[in-house]
C-alpha cells in the first residue's frame, strides 16, 4: 500500500520549546517534536516501525497514541480512502487532446501497475475509448492523488499539466461511483443507450482482476456492470440505439451523392467497431466491399455471418493503399497509434469517379488514423467522431426520456455499492469484536495471575469459555444490528447509522489504526 512522500518521525529524545498549532508548551513540559522528511518507500517502513518499537516507555504512549494525535494521522488512518476519477472526454476535450492522451487496451496493464506505484494510489482502472480517457483510482489522499495521476498522464502524453487541469473534470466517491454507473448503462456516450461501451467496462473489470491490485475499483466496476445491464432490461433505452459505428454509416450516407449500393467502400480493421461498421453497411443495402485487415481470420469471421449475397474482399495492410485509390468512401477503425493516411499518402490516389467530388474518410479510431492535415486536400473530405453530433442528435429527445428513467435505477445500485464499500472499509463488527476479545484477555490474564496458580487445566478452560459466552451473548444483540446484504436501501441506511454510532461510542478508529501499524510491518518483512 503506497503512503506520503513524508512521515511524521517521532522522537521522545527531542523536545522543543517553541509553541506549536497543535500543542500547548505550557500545559506540555515533555512536549515532543514532530520532523516531517521526505523519504522512498524502503525509509517509510523503517520509521513506521520506529514509531511502533522505539518510543520511550517512560512517557507511558504507545506508537498508536502518538500517531493518533500526530497532524497527518486524519489523512491516512481516520478517513477511509477516496474513490477518485480523473477524466476527460468529448464534453470536456478536443479530439487532438484525446487521442494524446488514450491509452491502447494492450497497455491497460503496464498504466494500471505504474499508477499503483504512485505514493498516494492503492489501486487503478484505465478506461480509454473513443470519446474518453478516464483514470479510476482508490487514493489515500484524494488532493495528493489526483496530482500525482495528473503528473502521470502529462508525462506520457506529452501534454502540459496545465492544460490537463482546464480540460479534465474530477468526481469523487459518490459522485465518482454514479459517474461510471452512467457511463456503463450509455448515458454519458456521444450515442445514449449504445450498447459498446458495457463491453468496454467489462474489459476493464476483467484487466483489473488480473491485475490484482485490490478489491474496492475491482467491484466497483463489477457493479457498474451490473448497473447498466439492468438500466438496458428495465428502460430499453437500447431498442433502436445507434451506435458510434452506425452513426458514422449514417454519416456517410448522408455526404455520399447516390446510395451505399453504388459507392466503393474500403474498411479497414475488422475489430469490434469495423465488423459493426460492416453489419451497418449491410443493412443499409451495402452487397460488396473490401475489407483492409492485419490477418484474415477476424474477416472471414465476419463473412460467415453476413447474407450469401453479401461479398467481402479481404485485402492485407501492405495493399491498403492500392485499395484506396478504388474506392470513393473509406472507414477507419484500427488500434495504430500513428495515422494511416497522411497528406502525402492521400495527394496521390487518383481521382473519384466523376459523380464524386472527394474522397470520403470517416475516421471513427481514436488516435486518429487519418491525419488532419488530409482535410487540407481538396480531393478528400475528412470526418471523425466528433463529426457525429449531427447524427445523433435527431433522437436525443426520446433517449433523454429514457435517460431520466434510468437514473433512478442507477441512484438505488450507486447506493447498494456505497453500503458495501463502508461495510468493507469500515469492518465495524470485526473492530469491536477485537476490542471486546482484548478486554476480554487481558481481564482473564489478570485475574489468573492472582488466582489461577492453584487452578488445574479444566478450570482455567472454564474460565476461557465462559468469558467467551459472555462477550458473545453481549454483542450478539448489536451485531444483529451492524449487518447487512445492501439489498433493502431502508435497512441499509439503518446499519450505516449503526457503524457509526458504535465507531463513536467505542472509539473503534483506534482498532483500525493499530491494524493499518501491522500491515505497515507486515510490508516490511
Amino acid at each position: 500500500m503506497a503512503v506520503s512522500n513524508a512521515f511524521v518521525v517521532v522522537s521522545p529524545k527531542l523536545k522543543t520549546s517553541s509553541s506549536s498549532n497543535h500543542h500547548n508548551p505550557s500545559s506540555s513540559p515533555d512536549l515532543i517534536r514532530i520532523h516531517t522528511l521526505p523519504m522512498d518507500n524502503r525509509t517509510r517502513r523503517g520509521l513506521i516501525q520506529r514509531a511502533r518499537c522505539e518510543l520511550c516507555p517512560s512517557n507511558d504512549s504507545s506508537a498508536l497514541n502518538q500517531l493518533k494525535n500526530s497532524p497527518t494521522n486524519d489523512r491516512y488512518t481516520r478517513e477511509r480512502s477516496s474513490i477518485v476519477v480523473i477524466g476527460l472526454s468529448y464534453h470536456t476535450a478536443t479530439l487532438e487532446m484525446r487521442e494524446k492522451l488514450a491509452i491502447p487496451e494492450a497497455e491497460w496493464p503496464r498504466a494500471i501497475t505504474q499508477l499503483c506505484a504512485l505514493n498516494h494510489i492503492e489501486e487503478a482502472a484505465v478506461l480509454s475509448t473513443c470519446n474518453r480517457i478516464e483514470i479510476y483510482v482508490s487514493a489515500l489522499s484524494r488532493h495528493r492523488g489526483v496530482k500525482e495521476v495528473t503528473d502521470w498522464m502529462s508525462k506520457r502524453s506529452g501534454i502540459p499539466v496545465s492544460d490537463i487541469c482546464h480540460h479534465r473534470f474530477l468526481l469523487y466517491n459518490k459522485d465518482a461511483t454514479q459517474h461510471l454507473f452512467q457511463v456503463s448503462a450509455g448515458l454519458e456516450s456521444l450515442v445514449i443507450g449504445e450498447n459498446q461501451i458495457q463491453s468496454q467496462v467489462k474489459q476493464v473489470e476483467k484487466v483489473v482482476k488480473q491485475q490484482g491490485f485490490g478489491r474496492i475499483i475491482s467491484a466497483l466496476f463489477e457493479k457498474a456492470i451490473k448497473a447498466g445491464k439492468r438500466v438496458r432490461e428495465e428502460t430499453n433505452i437500447a431498442s433502436g440505439a445507434v451506435s458510434v459505428s452506425s452513426a458514422a454509416v449514417e454519416l456517410a450516407l448522408t455526404k455520399l451523392p447516390g446510395p451505399v449500393s453504388s459507392a466503393m467502400v474500403l474498411v479497414i480493421g475488422a475489430g469490434t467497431m469495423g465488423k459493426l461498421v460492416i453489419k451497418h453497411l449491410v443493412a443499409k443495402g451495402c452487397t460488396e466491399m473490401v475489407v483492409v485487415n492485419r490477418s484474415e481470420e477476424r474477416v472471414a469471421a465476419i463473412r460467415k455471418e453476413m447474407p450469401p449475397a453479401v461479398e467481402i474482399i479481404y485485402k492485407p495492410l501492405d495493399e491498403m493503399l492500392a485499395c484506396a485509390s478504388e474506392a470513393n468512401v473509406i472507414f477507419t477503425s484500427t488500434a495504430s497509434e500513428t495515422p494511416l493516411f497522411l497528406k502525402e499518402h492521400v495527394e496521390i490516389l487518383p481521382p473519384c469517379p466523376a459523380d464524386v467530388d472527394a474522397r470520403l474518410f470517416v475516421d471513427i479510431s481514436v488516435p486518429r488514423n487519418v491525419g488532419s492535415c488530409v482535410a487540407e486536400l481538396d480531393s478528400a473530405r475528412v470526418y471523425n467522431v466528433d463529426d457525429l453530433k449531427e447524427v445523433v442528435a435527431a433522437n436525443m429527445e426520446d433517449r433523454a426520456r429514457k435517460a431520466m428513467e434510468a437514473r433512478d435505477i442507477i441512484t438505488e445500485e450507486s447506493i447498494k455499492f456505497e453500503g458495501w464499500r463502508d461495510s468493507m472499509t469500515f469492518p465495524t463488527i470485526k473492530k469491536l469484536r477485537s476490542k471486546t476479545e482484548k478486554i476480554r484477555a487481558a481481564a482473564v490474564e489478570k485475574f489468573m495471575s492472582k488466582y489461577g496458580k492453584d487452578m488445574d487445566k479444566k478450570t482455567r478452560e472454564a474460565v476461557e469459555n465462559v468469558t467467551l459466552e459472555i462477550v458473545n451473548r453481549i454483542l450478539h444483540d448489536p451485531m444483529k444490528h451492524l449487518r447487512c446484504d445492501g439489498t433493502d436501501s431502508r435497512m441499509l441506511h439503518e446499519t450505516l447509522e449503526n457503524m457509526q454510532a458504535v465507531n463513536r461510542m467505542y472509539e473503534l478508529d483506534a482498532e483500525l489504526l493499530e491494524e493499518k501499524i501491522r500491515a505497515k510491518k507486515r510490508e516490511q518483512k
